[in-house]
């Protein structure tokens, strides 16, 4: 069976909630189209979920995405799909609100992740993303309520500073020379075709990033640092909530 790469759109627009797609391959209940706005998953940030909708105005749950070394996204319906149906006209639809709450915890995290590597040389050892609340990991020493305080203090400072949004990609060699690019000694970012996106804070910072982001700092809304935990050896978890509002 030929396998199609799929066209990727949340990389060129984090805000690309539906799309119109080729369907290219069927596996039972796994779909692939020839784009999608679907997010796979990765970086601490979960697969999309969704709707895939029919030329004749019948709908089908995306369940979830993930995305294989061969650049496919295979989409999880939750019934399988008949085979006759490869190369049949579809609408994509993202679960609008989920994606949105994502996007703006993945933002926020950003700062954070910045101003605690500057102020504190805390590096991420670890992210989850949900749509509630997220939680992440840094290698900190010398930790102290104070930290929390300050860190939620300068990140809402930061956030309320309307910092515009936006991504470019550098090749893969200027990568490893660029090491202000990193905040995890570990983990490292996906290269594509040889070359890593960058996500750029203007005015602030700039991290390699393959997730979705929003347009402006501001439309995070507000910032609470409501828990930390230790998990081991001079390693902190924050656990982050947003206003709502937001």
């Amino acid at each position: 069976m030929q396998i199609f790469p799929t066209t990727r759109l949340y990389l060129s627009d984090d805000h690309c909630f539906e799309a119109s797609a080729r369907i290219t391959t069927i596996r039972e209940n796994l779909v692939a189209f020839d784009q999608s706005c679907f997010y796979p998953g990765g970086g601490g940030q979960p697969p999309d979920e969704g709707m895939l909708r029919f030329s004749n105005g019948e709908m089908l749950g995306i369940e979830t995405a993930y995305a294989e070394l061969d650049d496919v996204i295979w989409h999880v319906c939750k019934t399988g799909l008949s085979l006759s149906l490869v190369n049949e006209a579809v609408e994509l639809i993202l679960n609008k609100k989920r994606r949105l709450a994502l996007m703006r915890y993945h933002t926020v995290l950003h700062v954070l992740n910045t101003i605690t590597l500057r102020e504190y040389g805390g590096w991420i050892t670890g992210v989850q993303i949900k749509p509630d609340y997220s939680r992440i990991d840094f290698k900190l020493e010398n930790f102290s309520p104070s930290v929390t305080m300050d860190l939620e203090t300068r990140v809402n400072q930061v956030l309320e500073e309307n910092h515009v949004l936006k991504s470019h990609y550098i090749t893969e060699q200027e990568f490893q020379q660029r090491t202000d690019l990193l905040r995890t000694l570990e983990a490292r970012p996906p290269i594509h075709h040889g070359k890593v996106r960058v996500v750029e804070i203007e005015g602030f910072d700039a991290q390699a990033c393959g997730g979705t982001h929003l347009h402006n700092t501001s439309e995070a809304g507000r910032c609470s640092i409501f828990r930390t935990d230790n998990k081991g050896k001079n390693n902190k978890r924050f656990y982050i909530r947003l206003d709502p509002s937001g």
